[in-house]
């Protein structure tokens, strides 16, 4: 009951707010189209501060009826909020790029600090993980940043993450508080749904899309710590595959990886035909299967289990990205005579 009331809840409150934010977003962030965008009419963008506030409300507020750690939440939101501070200030505009990286990295290590399980073997040293962990939570944040790139792309994606995980803590497999989180994270953006439905009349913006990459990034940190780490791998990886095959295609043509472009599939799906809906929903299909196959490692935790879900879901991934990486082939058109 009290993760469908946190859904609702946080459904309710983003849209409310969402509709009271707009006008400020019109006038202050207002984000105008180029040659590298994917919209073609000025949007108001910052919606992402609606998405946030809803969820940390709700979260907050479920503690009157479950245990809350009240630091750990509190270092979580304010972790969050660090986040959604320097994406408005680049919504607004532009920060100097080593000074976005200098926080992001600043605001990841504080949070994570010292985990309190090993996710990798033994013989791996705690400080090669912890260093891993640390570069590993800044490019989540930067990839979920990357791959707002268009209209329901980050639902499509973030909302099946999130259910997921919030289903998780019915089963006490992820305490029930970040449960709750994940619940309200995912209610949240089903509230900022219908604004940005294609075409969008505005946008989660930078304060939305890294702090939302912020969020989830370390709900699958916990996860992974649970003993999942192979479904933390495999609820995400469509953006982790797209994001880190664009930015390696990239530095292999030794481009500006900090600059603006059209290079991940799913920009160049809509480049080949794709509609911006046959995308979004070809994502939201292919996170369902993931989540698929990341129960199926949780039921059956074996080896065999584990290595083969993880290369259904590479293979499922791959053939995505092929499909987006070629023109669409439109079927033939009767005429009658």
């Amino acid at each position: 009951m009290i993760i469908a009331l946190s859904v609702i809840s946080a459904a309710i409150l983003s849209a409310l707010l969402t509709v009271a934010l707009k006008p400020l977003l019109i006038r202050y962030a207002l984000a105008r189209p180029n040659a590298r965008s994917s919209h073609k009419a000025p949007t108001p963008q910052g919606a992402g501060i609606a998405v946030l506030a809803a969820a940390i409300f709700v979260t907050g507020g479920a503690a009157v009826f479950l245990t809350l750690p009240l630091l750990e939440f509190l270092m979580i939101v304010g972790g969050a909020i660090i986040f959604a501070l320097v994406g408005m200030a680049d919504d607004i505009k532009p920060m100097p790029v080593r000074l976005r990286l200098a926080m992001q990295f600043t605001g990841v290590i504080l949070l994570v600090g010292h985990p309190d399980s090993r996710l990798f073997p033994e013989p791996v040293p705690f400080i090669l993980e912890w260093a891993l962990i640390i570069l590993g939570g800044v490019w989540f944040v930067n990839l979920v940043n990357f791959m707002d790139g268009l209209d329901w792309m980050t639902v499509s994606e973030i909302v099946p993450v999130t259910a997921f995980i919030a289903g998780l803590g019915l089963v006490d497999l992820l305490p029930m508080w970040i449960a709750v989180l994940a619940a309200a994270l995912c209610g949240a953006l089903l509230g900022f749904a219908p604004f940005n439905k294609p075409v969008a009349r505005v946008f989660l913006g930078d304060v939305g899309s890294l702090s939302i990459g912020l969020l989830v990034g370390w709900m699958l940190l916990q996860l992974a710590g649970a003993g999942a780490l192979v479904a933390a791998i495999l609820l995400p990886l469509y953006y982790l595959m797209d994001a880190t095959i664009t930015l390696f295609r990239r530095l292999a043509r030794r481009e500006r990886i900090w600059e603006a472009h059209r290079s991940h599939f799913y920009q160049r799906a809509t480049d080949n035909g794709f509609s911006v809906m046959a995308v979004v929903t070809h994502v939201f299909m292919l996170n369902l299967a993931l989540a698929a196959l990341a129960a199926m490692t949780l039921v059956w935790p074996s080896s065999v289990v584990q290595v083969a879900a993880l290369a259904a879901g590479l293979l499922l991934v791959g053939l995505v990205l092929r499909r987006f990486s070629h023109p669409r082939v439109m079927a033939p058109v009767e005429v009658s005579r």
